[in-house]
């Protein structure tokens, strides 16, 4: 920033003089001739370090011309240092300091005297501007942090406005899914009766009546009796869904192993009708409803099953993987099981688990498309978390995680 310096001297020999005097200074001076002239440019222009003022002029002398100058408001920071060659006593020299000047000095001008004092003033103005503008920084930041401050609180307001509704919703939520699970246990429970007797008098009508129907009845038939078998298997299912989320939370210590060779051995004719080969590795002890664990078992060893290869036997390995977290509480086991059957895309990864979702005609495959969907509510409700890898052709693996600990564990 370069300073400006007012020059007012009626003599242009003068105003020549003293700014060769500031040549090296690097200061810009503005010339006026006359206090009037003086008046009209600062009356446009009053960012000014310091003003150097003859006292004797014509018209308006010195001391006039700086009590007009003063009288604006926005003039009244510029210093002026009064430059005479007349002594007018100690009377005049303090007329000139009440009219705000800041010095005064007699002519013949000491020119180091002058540019030391001139130093002076300029030095003050640097740093009264470096002050003025640390201060339009300070008020523009402390502006923003007001608004940031007024824009976080209305943020504040806002997110507890969403979570007071959040969490209403997720009360009604909770109630519907609960009315919807007691829905669909008692629309289920009561389905059984009818569908009881239609399995019961479709069987006796096969047994009595076989003989008398012709081809086309005895095909009606039997497509009666299967449409039941897949409806009792579905209400079967939709039981064994509702029930979780009415099931109490009572987690105890279980073997895995034993669990599982439970599962096994009510599924020993199926696993022999595909001729599969099951491998299990050793599996730890978990804290978890044991109640809840076998149709989990059941459903994935059924999964694979289901889903082999037609030119391949079954080969599936069930094993675990613990993480190597010291603290019990962010301790996890995963449970893997892995096949060899007819895969999928990995895209489908997250629709697999979705209720009544299929992937291939039903025709094809037999099931529900419960099965999953049971797998992922049943863990959940372990506070765990299920999930899938699989590629075309190569085969699946399941991948359930299990924490070590649960809130209501019971020894």
């Amino acid at each position: 920033m370069q300073p400006k310096i007012l020059l007012v001297d009626d003599r242009e020999d003068n105003l020549l003089s003293m700014e060769s005097l500031f040549e090296k200074d690097n200061y810009r001076f503005i010339k006026a001739n006359s206090g009037r002239q003086a008046l009209k440019i600062l009356l446009k222009e009053f960012d000014f370090a310091l003003i150097l003022m003859d006292v004797k002029m014509p018209n308006l002398n010195g001391f006039e011309t700086a009590a007009l100058i003063y009288e604006r408001q926005k003039l009244k920071h510029i210093p002026i240092i009064f430059i005479t060659a007349n002594n007018y006593g100690e009377e005049n020299v303090f007329r000139g300091y009440k009219m705000g000047g800041v010095d005064y000095i007699y002519k013949p001008v000491n020119p180091d005297l002058l540019r030391a004092k001139v130093a002076v003033f300029v030095d003050l103005y640097r740093k009264n501007h470096a002050l003025l503008e640390q201060e339009q920084k300070l008020i523009f930041i402390n502006k923003n942090l007001e608004n940031e401050i007024a824009e976080r609180k209305i943020s504040e307001e806002k997110i507890k406005a969403l979570n007071r509704e959040l969490l209403a919703n997720i009360g009604r939520l909770e109630s519907a899914n609960k009315d919807l699970d007691r829905f669909a246990y008692m629309a289920s429970h009561d389905l059984q009766e009818p569908l009881r007797k239609i399995r019961i008098f479709s069987d006796r009508l096969n047994l009595k009546y076989n003989d008398l129907l012709d081809e086309e009845g005895k095909n009606y038939l039997d497509r009666i009796q299967k449409v039941t078998q897949r409806m009792q298997a579905l209400i079967n299912d939709l039981l064994i869904f509702s029930k979780i989320s009415v099931e109490k939370d009572l987690f105890l210590q279980s073997d895995l192993n034993k669990l599982v060779g439970d599962v096994l051995v009510d599924m020993e004719h199926s696993i022999m009708e595909k001729n599969a080969k099951i491998s299990v590795d050793e599996l730890p002890s978990l804290c978890v409803n044991p109640v809840l664990m076998q149709p989990l078992f059941f459903n994935l060893i059924s999964n694979a099953l289901k889903y082999c290869k037609k030119d391949a036997d079954p080969l599936i390995r069930i094993r675990a993987e613990v993480n190597s977290e010291k603290n019990q509480e962010n301790k996890y086991c995963r449970i893997l099981v892995e096949d060899n059957g007819i895969g999928f895309d990995q895209k489908y990864a997250e629709q697999v688990f979705e209720m009544f979702r299929r992937l291939h005609p039903k025709g094809e495959f037999e099931g529900t498309g419960i099965g999953l969907a049971l797998c992922k509510k049943i863990v959940e409700k372990h506070n765990g978390f299920i999930s899938v890898r699989s590629k075309v052709d190569e085969g699946s693996v399941f991948i359930v995680s299990l924490p070590f600990q649960q809130g209501s564990q019971v020894n």
